[in-house]
């Protein structure tokens, strides 16, 4: 990884000093500079000063600095624009929701790292990243500043990854396709990596209502992530070949440009043109009960027994109203993600509040709770239980994948001594072992936890169980009003159209909504506010392309972004090989 330094000679004399090899460490590259020698940072023909004997490295040091200096003034202008750039990509999602920018954004990275070193590309990468992740991820304040920042920085090493991909294969022929390929690949590694992945952030939920979001029906996130990526890099292509004419290149590239532009919109308008299946086979009639909490915030939860009250509250309170025929009798209801603050199997005051108030209903309701492990001292279980008016408790859903550090402390015992917060986490999350399709009064149900809603292969499992619609289950009372809750919605919009189902949203303070499969929001309950959703949404057997080819689409545009990185290594050591025999 790094080479070692060489000791000086037993002579006495300073490192090397007539060697090519320091004589490449002199002077700084031009900001256009792509050769070999850019990379190392100088040219071989500049002078070295003399080394006398016991020469050290202080005589140099005020020269680094200065070179330093200096490539931090060519470098200043391209950093800004990277940065101005990922703050106009992190518009592009919600709660903001200006689409168009994500291609905005892609065509600025593409046109930052065009033509630049492997180094350039990945501190350009980096550039933008960091102010794309801290504007999408300001929510996390509420746990601290140190948070936001740190979790920012981590997913900012991705796109600069990304952006030393992206410089590399610039030179390649066809650079737009893998380019595309390269978006996909970046997001494949940070949806899994480290702890399991954090997919917020992909280029696909920032287009859950623009042209190319019906492309999740035939390939998932994936595919629509690389027709924003496409069409972002076959505009920066477009401006240029147009900047190439207004400085008086060659016709030609008029041709270029309006190819380009042509095959970016093409893009657009396959995307808007692909079918999203809808027709139902079934209906059910569903109550989502929001029950409120106390208050925003890390202390959400108030008083114990106060958010399962809430909810059981509302619940009695719309069978009051079935009962006086104000409104009809649901099939089942929905509670969301943690609606009981105690286990009920360990508190029998907790099991007699839901139980009285599904006897109230009348109906099945879906229960979020979080249980004691059964054996596991400190562990729990985020659970979503179906509970039966006559049967009680009965089949369950253990949330897969808990939360790193929100839900579990990874290296606990050495991370606890250095930070202190994660002792506000006082029990680990054990994670489940089963998809979460589950037989509601008359429908299956597919049920997924919280942020569970991001990642791909757990609600494709869902589906592929058999679940005829969806069900989110979540509790954003923390970062109620930051922009987190319309994050997670909009994810659910997209899983709607990539699996051509109903999407149920049942939130503890908002935001509960349901989702058609065209992706369109039906009804909608705002945050902070108590209320109850009555709809009939469509039962659905048929499935998507999508959930028929799984994650192939994704493996397969990933392999061929890596592939170009490999292409571009074989040619950029052909091109100086005949560059070393030309000169010779």
């Amino acid at each position: 990884m790094y080479g070692q330094l060489t000791p000086p000679s037993s002579s006495g004399a300073g490192r090397c000093p007539t060697s090519p090899t320091c004589r490449k460490a002199v002077t700084v590259p031009s900001v256009s500079d792509t050769t070999d020698d850019a990379v190392s940072g100088a040219s071989a023909d500049d002078p070295v000063p003399p080394a006398g004997k016991g020469v050290t490295d202080a005589p140099h040091r005020p020269g680094r600095l200065r070179r330093l200096a200096a490539l931090a003034r060519r470098e200043a202008p391209r950093t800004a624009l990277a940065a101005a750039s990922g703050a106009v990509l992190g518009l592009a999602f919600p709660p903001y929701d200006l689409w168009p920018l994500s291609l905005v954004g892609v065509a600025a990275l593409a046109l930052l790292t065009r033509g630049r070193t492997v180094r350039q590309g990945a501190w350009t990468g980096f550039a933008l990243g960091l102010p794309f992740f801290v504007l999408l991820l300001k929510w996390l304040h509420v746990v601290g500043w140190d948070a936001v920042i740190g979790l920012s920085i981590a997913e900012a090493l991705f796109l600069a990854l990304l952006g030393a991909a992206l410089a590399g294969t610039s030179r390649l022929p066809g650079w737009p396709l893998w380019a595309a390929c390269l978006w996909v690949a970046e997001e494949w590694a940070r949806d899994r990596l480290p702890f399991g992945g954090f997919p917020w952030g992909r280029l696909a939920f920032a287009n859950t209502g623009s042209p190319f979001t019906p492309l999740a029906a035939l390939g998932g996130a994936p595919l629509v992530t690389f027709a924003v990526a496409l069409a972002g890099t076959l505009l920066a292509t477009c401006a240029v070949a147009l900047w190439g004419l207004a400085r008086g290149g060659a016709p030609r590239k008029a041709v270029t440009a309006l190819e380009c532009f042509g095959l970016a919109a093409a893009v657009t308008v396959v995307g808007a043109a692909v079918p999203v299946p809808t027709k139902a086979d079934d209906t059910v009639d569903i109550a989502v009960v929001q029950g409120n909490v106390q208050q925003p915030g890390m202390d959400f939860l108030g008083r114990p027994m106060m958010i399962l009250g809430n909810h059981a509250r509302a619940t009695e309170k719309l069978a009051a109203d079935i009962k006086a025929g104000k409104v009809h009798k649901p099939d089942l209801v929905i509670w969301p993600e943690n609606s009981s603050d105690l286990d009920p199997f360990k508190y029998p005051e907790a099991y007699d509040r839901i139980d009285h108030a599904v006897k109230s209903i009348g109906v099945p309701v879906l229960v979020g709770a979080l249980v004691d492990h059964p054996s596991k001292k400190g562990y729990v279980y985020n659970e979503g239980i179906v509970w039966d008016p006559k049967t009680g408790p009965g089949a369950s859903y253990t949330k897969q994948h808990p939360v790193p550090f929100g839900e579990y402390v990874p290296f606990r015992e050495q991370l606890s001594k250095i930070i202190t917060r994660f002792q506000r986490v006082p029990r680990d999350f054990a994670p489940g072992d089963h998809t979460g399709l589950l037989k509601v009064g008359p429908a299956r149900l597919g049920d997924v936890i919280c942020f569970e809603v991001a990642y791909d292969q757990i609600v494709h499992d869902t589906v592929d169980a058999g679940a005829r619609a969806l069900v989110v289950q979540t509790n954003n009372a923390t970062y109620g009003r930051t922009g987190q809750p319309e994050q997670q919605l909009a994810m659910s919009k997209l899983r709607a159209v990539e699996h051509g189902r109903a999407v149920v949203t049942a939130a503890t303070s908002g935001i509960s909504a349901v989702v058609a499969p065209d992706g369109t929001i039906t009804h909608q309950i705002p945050e902070f506010t108590q209320g109850v959703v009555s709809a009939r949404i469509p039962l659905r057997d048929e499935t998507t392309l999508a959930d028929r080819v799984g994650a192939a689409p994704e493996w397969a545009l990933a392999i061929v972004g890596l592939l170009s990185c490999a292409a571009a290594v074989v040619v950029g050591r052909r091109g100086r090989v005949k560059t070393e025999k030309g000169q010779q």
